[in-house]
């Protein structure tokens, strides 16, 4: 109000030359009106509601259209009331007012955001599109991150100016960096196809700021991911490889307008295969797992996921072992189940050389019950999700996959009904145990990384790209089918390190000295770890309808040699008795010889193992066989004494 009363003072001022002028009532009733009636506009307009410090272009135009209208009502008070002040008043009145009233807000906001610009981080925005347009609007939005320049590589928007920042050249990066001492450069390019997006990357990995991105356009579109959010470079960003494309017809054949379920649904795979699966469009889909947080967690994300898809979709969260046979002949037979997908599992290697012969029952026998449970019921399709651990394994968790993986195809001799496959794949990155997230946070807590050996390499791939697999080789499986995918040439684990202590800003460090880097130490391989894993038994593969994923044609025990097999490890395994589950496993699995139980926590504990027997404990006498060893085989064999 102080300021409408300047705006006209100044206005006649203005128009005569002089501050020194007569002001009769009428001028003075005049001015009181305007005053008055201003202040409703104002009130009307949302003039005051309008935080200064975030004022945008909307509250812009409010004080334009609030100054416009009171300057009518000046212009009509003075017209009406025939007071001595010149005509062009009115018209001078709108522009001090507007000056006034608007440029005093936008001075404010002015000083605001350089206050915060002095506190934020210097960023560089890749990508001059509508993506990075946006972001550079969010990022003015709060007080974290300083947007100095675009870098675009498209050659017609170089040296131009895009919301008040300079485009330049990616070959100008280096330079800007040092310049306006840059942290952090921002990819702002969601539609770029993953080979340009690994150039990218991999351009920025010898500069010393940290990348990140924002989310890619498939999950903008589908809304589970907006511009604003800012991450670190994605998983699959950081393998260096081709993903496999899938094939949408494979996904949908054993999904679409069936009753599915997932075992172990809560865990890494388990969720990201219940997310491909709802987008599939099942017409029930089951969630089984042990884990109450984790059965609550997945249940409550997918029914979120199910409303932003809008699907029609059943979701049945349901507790319960794979060890219990019964619970899941009577889920499969309640539900009508069609499809499922065996993904429970101990896979933490070390977790199980601690922990023979749970992890042993888990891996084993929670797959031969599962299995014949859908044998019994007569489910259509059972894929097993299996590992590259399985392959000539130097531990008790790659022994008892391939285990799993001989009982199912003995189990495909003995039930035509049902379509017994497996999926083998490499190590998964982001999952949970996986060395990504933890070097992630070793990263953020300056160093040291870990890494167990400097020659010790992985087959890896994202968590999406082996759902995907998994849905599709339920899809091309005829019967006891082994699937193996392409995945390239093995990444060396210090490599890894390498790149993603690059990306986030950092130098690394080995043997010499170097301020303010990343120091990489190596720790040993832990329990039952190799050098480097395989994906196959042999040379022997066939083709199948995707050009990334292999048949292969492995060794196969007859049914009743893995029944017997089964009986023996059954009884190991309530006794406790290690050196017979190994022994087992030994005379099973091709290629796991010389292993010998060392860490086991009970077994070391009763003095059974090695290093129990070296520290002097005294061995306790051997329990007898389990009653509930006998039951079990009895209900699954009835016909077997």
């Amino acid at each position: 109000m102080v300021f409408i009363l300047a705006a006209m003072w100044s206005a006649v001022a203005v128009r005569y030359g002089t501050a020194e002028f007569p002001v009769g009532a009428t001028e003075i009733f005049c001015g009181i009106f305007t005053v008055i009636v201003s202040a409703v506009i104002f009130l009307r307009l949302g003039l005051y509601r309008a935080v200064i410090r975030f004022m945008g272009q909307q509250a812009i135009w409010a004080v334009i259209t609030a100054v416009t209208y009171s300057s009518l009502v000046l212009a009509a008070a003075l017209f009406f009331t025939q007071a001595d002040v010149p005509r062009a008043m009115p018209f001078i009145y709108w522009g001090i007012a507007l000056l006034l009233i608007g440029g005093s807000r936008l001075t404010v906001r002015a000083y605001y955001q350089a206050k915060l610009r002095s506190l934020s981080c210097n960023v560089i925005i890749y990508g001059a599109g509508q993506s990075g347009r946006q972001l550079l609007t969010a990022l003015h939005q709060g007080d974290q991150y300083r947007a100095v320049v675009f870098v675009d590589d498209d050659a017609r928007l170089q040296r131009s100016v895009i919301n008040g920042l300079q485009v330049a050249r990616p070959e100008d990066l280096r330079r800007l960096i040092g310049e306006h001492n840059i942290t952090q450069v921002l990819l702002a390019i969601p539609a770029a196809s993953p080979e340009r997006r690994r150039e990218i990357i991999n351009s920025l990995v010898g500069l010393p700021v940290h990348v990140r991105t924002i989310p890619r356009i498939t999950e903008l579109v589908t809304g589970r991911a907006s511009v604003n959010q800012i991450q670190d470079i994605e998983l699959d960003d950081l393998l260096g490889r081709d993903l496999v494309p899938p094939h949408p017809e494979l996904i949908d054949r054993c999904i679409t307008s069936k009753i599915v379920m997932v075992t172990g649904a809560g865990g890494s795979i388990g969720s990201e295969l219940c997310r491909q699966i709802l987008m599939s469009g099942p017409r029930e889909l089951l969630l089984f797992d042990n884990s109450e947080y984790a059965l609550y967690r997945i249940e409550r994300e997918l029914r979120e996921l199910r409303l932003t898809l809008d699907v029609d979709v059943e979701i049945v969260a349901l507790l319960g072992s794979v060890q219990d046979q019964r619970r899941l002949e009577a889920v499969f037979r309640t539900f009508s189940v069609q499809t499922v997908y065996h993904a429970a599992a101990y896979k933490h290697v070390p977790m199980v050389e601690y922990n023979v012969a749970e992890g042993v029952a888990n891996n084993v026998f929670g797959t031969w019950y599962a299995a014949e449970a859908a044998r019994k019921v007569g489910v259509e399709t059972f894929v097993l999700v299996s590992t590259d651990k399985a392959v000539r394994p130097t531990n008790i968790m790659g022994a008892s996959k391939r285990f799993a993986e001989m009982v199912l195809q003995g189990l495909a001799q003995q039930a035509p009904r049902t379509r017994f496959c497996m999926v083998r794949f490499g190590n998964v990155l982001g999952s949970s145990g996986s060395v990504v997230p933890l070097f992630r946070e070793q990263i953020k807590r300056g160093g040291p990384v870990t890494v167990t050996h400097p020659e010790v390499s992985r087959y890896f791939m994202s968590i999406q790209e082996a759902a995907q697999l998994v849905l599709q080789a339920g899809a091309m499986g005829t019967g006891g089918d082994l699937f193996v995918l392409n995945m390239g040439e093995p990444v060396r684990i210090i490599d890894l390190a390498r790149r993603m202590i690059r990306l986030s800003g950092y130098e690394t460090q080995l043997d010499s000295y170097v301020p303010d880097a990343v120091q990489i130490e190596f720790t040993g391989l832990r329990p039952g770890e190799k050098l480097h894993e395989e994906l196959l038994l042999g040379g022997n593969v066939a083709g199948t309808g995707h050009p990334m994923i292999m048949r292969a044609e492995e060794e196969c025990l007859s049914y009743t040699r893995i029944h017997g097999l089964l009986t023996e490890l059954i009884r190991f395994c309530d006794t406790m008795d290690c050196d017979g589950i190994t022994s087992v496993l030994h005379a099973a699995v091709s290629g796991f010889g010389n292993h010998e139980v060392r860490y086991d926590h009970v077994w070391l504990r009763q003095g059974k193992g090695r290093l129990g027997l070296l520290s002097g404990t005294k061995p306790k006498s051997k329990p007898g066989p389990a009653v509930v060893a006998r039951s079990n085989v009895q209900e699954l064999f009835p016909d077997k004494s």
